[in-house]
């Protein structure tokens, strides 16, 4: 079973994007699990990660196609957080969304999706924004 770390942020933006490259994977819906994974950075209310608008669509539509998938959750650092789970959930790949950030921004205040790339072990895919 090829494994599938689909890490999903709050807005959802990319999420499309990411769940496209999911679902038209070949066999996706016999030989794929996808753990859709949500990184609360603070979460003093105590929210559960299926309360997440962004991740209940993406178990929707991963339903839909038939493919496995399960839920992870995590507080703290997003790029700790996402490397770590890989790592436990023995990830064959991490899929990742992807922002368009002026070059001074991503000087100023980093990129989760920058630093998953750069000390990540495993595949990153990376999906842009819809147009």
């Amino acid at each position: 079973m090829y494994e599938i770390l689909l890490c999903v942020d709050a807005d959802g933006t990319s999420l499309d994007r990411q769940l496209d490259a999911v679902t038209r994977l070949p066999n996706a819906a016999d030989g794929v699990h996808v753990t859709v994974c949500h990184v609360f950075g603070e979460n003093p209310s105590g929210a559960s990660v299926t309360q997440v608008g962004s991740v209940r669509r993406a178990l929707d539509r991963l339903d839909d196609a038939g493919i496995e998938n399960s839920v992870a959750e995590e507080s703290g650092d997003p790029t700790d957080a996402i490397l770590r789970l890989a790592t436990e959930r023995d990830a064959d790949a991490i899929y990742i969304g992807g922002r368009k950030r002026n070059p001074s921004g991503k000087a100023l205040f980093g990129s989760v999706t920058q630093s998953v790339i750069l000390n990540a072990e495993r595949p990153v895919l990376v999906a842009g924004l819809n147009d």
